[in-house]
């Protein structure tokens, strides 16, 4: 039976079929009638730039495999100077397929099974796979809500660096909740890490999606001694099947502890998405700029249609990324996310970004839509809480 039987649509069919031949998860992970608003993924054009240079590449019939790239490192030392004031050092920046990869291999050499791995609920669903892939538990210090702001929590931090914790992965900006972490919040983490010998793996792919001014953890004065970036253009310019990343660090004591790191993780990331890569952040700043602006209008449109939709929801402050972070437990079930795709719109489930249920009532929403898309998964959403049906 389909969700569409005793629902009314409000306009055209077509309205939803402008990604039709897109073949993503995106789009293929459930059926046609489903709007998508799940998966970290754009429902926008890749910059002209990149799309360039990728049919270049392919007319060329350069598609090899993929060897030294120093522009790669160039055009990130520009794009981080001028977006951050971080000046990078350009010799310890590490190819990897994706973030997920860099994360895995410095975690492989750096912990044992059974070790801890602090993470902040809510977050990324990935950090726990990547922790468990390397029979690593993790060690939870929960963001707490401070008014309408989802803030880390230092003491908790602290107490897990006393308590033997000697890894600890951040993700700056914050995936679900969309906090950007303050230079007052990344020093104090700094100076705890250095004062604990803890190691900080800093996820930091939804950077340049920050609304406001975002600090990458290795521009904090002593991160340098205890931090390694894990990051790709690949998110911010929504390039994600590329495939490339990299990691990179500042310091001689952050070597030798990630020491062991294969090298064959360069040659197994994508020559195309390398090269994407480097010409995002050489020349596709603008890019980026144009749609920071849409995403911040398409929020303001999802806080309008939700206030009016689903009055009972709750949103909250948001600096930074595509992702909304929802709170339906004023609608008392136990898990909306089902009830929601019974209805049409795949959202991500608020459990899958704790070790637990702890978030079972909160939904993730993307969107990096279009308004009427955002307009639509509302109105499904208000089918499925507000009308009982």
């Amino acid at each position: 039976m389909s969700f569409r039987d005793g629902l009314e649509m409000t306009f055209e069919e077509s309205s939803f079929g402008n990604f039709a031949n897109r073949s993503s998860s995106k789009w293929r992970r459930y059926p046609a009638d489903v709007l998508p608003m799940h998966v970290a993924e754009m429902d926008f054009e890749v910059a002209v730039e990149i799309r360039e240079k990728l049919h270049d590449l392919i007319t060329r019939s350069d598609l090899g495999y993929l060897g030294p790239i120093p522009e790669l490192a160039t055009a990130f030392e520009k794009y981080a100077h001028e977006r951050w004031g971080w000046r990078i050092q350009k010799q310890n920046l590490k190819l990897a397929t994706d973030v997920g990869v860099a994360a895995v291999e410095i975690l492989r050499v750096v912990t044992k099974p059974g070790d801890r791995v602090l993470i902040n609920s809510p977050v990324y669903s990935s950090f726990y796979h990547w922790i468990h892939e390397v029979g690593a538990v993790e060690h939870d210090a929960p963001l707490r809500l401070e008014g309408n702001s989802w803030r880390l929590d230092l003491a908790a931090i602290e107490q897990a660096f006393k308590s033997g914790v000697r890894v600890y992965m951040i993700c700056s900006p914050q995936n679900p909740v969309g906090t950007i972490h303050s230079p007052q919040e990344l020093q104090a983490i700094s100076d705890l890490a250095n004062q604990y010998g803890v190691l900080v793996i800093s996820d930091e792919i939804h950077a340049p999606l920050s609304f406001d001014t975002f600090t990458p953890y290795l521009a904090i004065e002593g991160a340098d001694k205890n931090g390694v970036v894990i990051t790709s253009s690949s998110k911010a310019w929504n390039t994600a099947g590329l495939k490339a990343g990299f990691l990179i660090y500042q310091s001689d004591e952050v070597a030798k502890r990630i020491h062991g790191i294969p090298e064959a993780m360069h040659w197994r990331s994508s020559l195309l998405g390398a090269f994407a890569m480097t010409v995002a952040y050489d020349a596709c700043d603008y890019w980026i700029d144009q749609t920071n602006a849409r995403l911040e209008e398409n929020l303001a449109h999802l806080r309008a249609e939700v206030e009016k939709h689903l009055p009972k929801a709750k949103l909250f402050d948001h600096s930074a990324t595509y992702l909304a972070w929802i709170d339906l437990s004023a609608y008392q079930l136990a898990k909306p996310q089902a009830e929601i795709l019974r209805h049409g719109v795949a959202l991500v489930p608020g459990e899958d970004h704790a070790p637990g249920d702890e978030y079972s009532s909160f939904v993730r929403f993307n969107f990096a839509s279009s308004k009427e898309r955002i307009s639509e998964a509302v109105r499904r959403m208000h089918s499925a809480l507000e009308s009982g049906n």
